[in-house]
């Protein structure tokens, strides 16, 4: 029997977060550059191998899996995908994140693929705004993907907002009162410096801390003790289901209870967001089509080269990693 995947750290991995585009309908500023290149189709992984390498994986003891992107929804036949995934008795949890253009189309294929929980990607309230932070996208879809997927019965939604000072620091109040009115849960995500963009990232950056203060002035917030799994750190409003989520890579780093590894869309393993090394899948999943061990030797050989943790530094001119966001999947 193969024992579960343990890194060098005695860390037990147990949740998978696989990229299944690097393409999106969005642009947003903190994630990847207004005109990209996206990887030809034969450098992507197909659905088939996306789906082997999750049955792979939960061969070796993951029981979580997160898909991404890019963004997810517009790979063509994800409805399959998901199907099949949930078809996996070891997977105990399947979640999206997404930035909701595509939900009013996808939400009823989700639901009826018994997805558990759907993260929503939302920076901004004002469509003026939004537009600026996303370059493409359309406020109005957004908000009626959210509606569509309350109407279809999805109870755990959450919002992740990506804070960024003189940009849409000053909307954390709103978004909180949004997700109270929907009765969803928030996460408020330190930027993180993955990619050469537009901006400086020392310049926009705003500490969970600070955000934290903020929204103490406004709202009666219990620190839990309460976990999804990732790296969030919750508070409960009082008196409301909605809980708000803190997930600080640089003001507290969580690299010490990592419990995840990501794929990207290309079959690369990375063993951390924040550093460089990475195994190649995609070349065994095409030289082993009916054999899965060398894959599976390949991923257990990788929890020896997983590092301790990421290195950030906002001081640096340089990304700490040239890939965007979105090559990685979010």
């Amino acid at each position: 029997m193969i024992q579960p995947l343990i890194d060098q750290f005695q860390r037990k991995i147990n949740y998978l977060r696989l990229s299944i585009t690097d393409r999106c309908d969005f642009r947003c500023v903190y994630c990847m550059n207004e005109d990209m290149t996206f990887l030809p189709r034969d450098e992507v992984l197909s659905l088939e191998e996306s789906l082997r390498l999750v049955k792979i994986f939960t061969s070796l003891g993951v029981t979580k899996l997160r898909v991404t992107g890019g963004e997810p929804l517009v790979r063509k036949n994800i409805g399959w995908l998901f199907k099949e995934l949930s078809q996996i008795e070891a997977l105990k949890e399947v979640v999206l994140t997404t930035n909701g253009s595509q939900l009013v189309q996808h939400a009823p294929m989700l639901k009826n693929a018994h997805v558990n929980r759907i993260n929503i990607s939302l920076d901004s309230l004002d469509p003026v705004n939004f537009k600026k932070i996303t370059r493409t996208g359309d406020l109005n879809k957004v908000l009626l993907g959210i509606d569509e997927a309350i109407q279809q019965g999805f109870s755990n939604l959450k919002l992740n907002t990506v804070l960024m000072k003189g940009i849409n620091d000053h909307e954390a109040i709103d978004l909180v009162n949004f997700a109270i009115d929907k009765k969803m849960d928030i996460s408020f995500i330190e930027e993180m410096p993955l990619g050469n963009i537009d901006h400086t990232r020392k310049d926009t950056f705003i500490s969970n801390d600070e955000v934290l203060k903020n929204l103490q002035n406004y709202f009666n917030l219990i620190p839990t003790t309460f976990t999804s799994g990732g790296p969030a750190k919750y508070w409960q409003l009082a008196n409301q289901s909605t809980k708000v989520g803190f997930i600080s890579p640089h003001s507290h780093n969580f690299c010490d209870t990592c419990n995840r590894v990501r794929v990207s869309s290309k079959g690369e393993l990375f063993l951390c967001l924040g550093q460089e090394e990475k195994i190649e899948l995609m070349p065994l999943l095409r030289q082993y089509p009916n054999e899965d061990w060398p894959i599976q030797k390949a991923i257990i050989e990788s929890m020896m080269v997983k590092p301790e943790a990421h290195d950030f530094n906002l001081e640096i001119t340089q990304p700490a990693v040239v890939r965007f966001m979105s090559h990685t999947g979010g």
